[in-house]
C-alpha cells in the first residue's frame, strides 16, 4: 500500500519535533518529497539534512501568521509542481483551568490550533482544486471528542479541528480531494511542555507515562494516505491501549 506514497508532494506544519518531525521522517523514506516547516529552523534544517531532503525543503512558518503558510505551500508548488498533502500538524496544549484566567494562553491555542489549520486550507486548497486531487490532513485529538477539567479551550480547539474538518470534506467532493482526521490519545511528544499551570501539568505528566512513541502517529498517516485515490479516510481516533480517557 505505501506505494502510493512515493512522490509524493508533502507539506507538514510542526515539522521540527515530535509528530511533524517523526511523520516527516517515515514519508521521506517511503520516498515522500517533504517540504517542511516550523519556527525552529535550525532544527528543521538538521531534520532535512537527516532525511536527505535539503535544506531547500525547509520554511521558516509561523502557523499563526497567514502569509507564512503561503509562503510554505507556495515553496512547495515551485520546488515540486505541485502539493499532494498537507499536514497539519503544528500545535500546543497550555491547558489550565478557566478561574486561572490565563487569556493569553487561551488566545495562543485559538491562533495555533484554529486559525493555524485554517491558514494551512486557505494556502493548500486554491492548488488541490485546480489539480482536482489532493488530501488534507489535520490533527485533532482526543480531547476533540471529550473534555476534561483543566482541558476546556484546548478541547474547544480540538472540537473546531474536527468541525472544520467535516465542512471541508463535504465541501471538496467535486475536486476529488480527500480529508483526514487524526486524534492521537497520549503520545510521546513536547506538547505537555506547553503546560504552564502546576497542578494541570502535575496530571498531565501522570496521563503522559503510559505516552505510546509518535511513531504510531506516522502509521497512521501512512496509513490514510496509501489508501487507493477512490478511498478517503476521513477520521481516526487513537490512544494507547492503557488509556482510560
Amino acid at each position: 500500500m505505501t506505494d502510493n506514497i512515493k512522490d509524493k508532494v508533502v507539506v507538514i506544519t510542526g515539522a521540527s519535533s515530535g509528530l511533524g518531525e517523526t511523520a516527516a521522517r517515515h514519508l521521506s523514506a517511503l520516498g515522500a518529497k517533504v517540504v517542511l516547516g516550523a519556527r525552529r529552523t535550525d532544527r528543521l534544517q538538521n531534520l532535512a539534512r537527516e532525511i536527505g531532503a535539503g535544506n531547500d525543503a525547509v520554511v521558516e512558518t509561523d502557523v499563526t501568521r497567514r502569509e507564512d503558510l503561503k509562503r510554505l505551500v507556495d515553496h512547495a508548488v515551485k520546488l515540486h509542481g505541485r502539493v499532494d498533502v498537507l499536514l497539519n500538524n503544528a500545535g500546543l496544549m497550555p491547558s489550565s483551568m478557566l478561574e486561572k484566567l490565563h487569556v493569553d494562553e487561551w488566545d495562543r491555542m485559538i491562533d495555533v490550533n484554529i486559525k493555524g489549520v485554517l491558514y494551512g486550507i486557505a494556502a493548500a486548497l486554491p492548488y488541490m482544486i485546480q489539480q482536482k486531487s489532493g488530501h488534507i490532513i489535520n490533527v485533532s485529538s482526543v480531547a476533540g471528542h471529550k473534555v476534561g477539567p483543566g482541558g476546556t479551550v484546548y478541547a474547544a480547539t480540538k472540537h473546531a479541528v474536527r468541525v472544520i474538518s467535516e465542512g471541508l470534506r463535504q465541501e471538496v467532493k467535486p475536486y476529488n480531494i480527500r480529508t483526514t482526521i487524526i486524534s492521537p490519545g497520549a503520545v510521546a511528544t513536547e506538547l505537555t511542555q506547553t503546560i504552564t499551570d502546576p497542578d494541570v501539568a502535575a496530571g498531565m505528566s501522570a496521563v503522559y507515562q503510559q505516552a505510546i512513541p509518535a511513531d504510531s502517529f506516522a502509521s497512521v498517516v501512512i496509513f490514510a494516505m496509501s489508501q487507493p485515490e477512490y478511498v478517503d479516510i476521513n477520521e481516526v481516533l487513537f490512544r494507547p491501549t492503557s488509556q482510560m480517557y
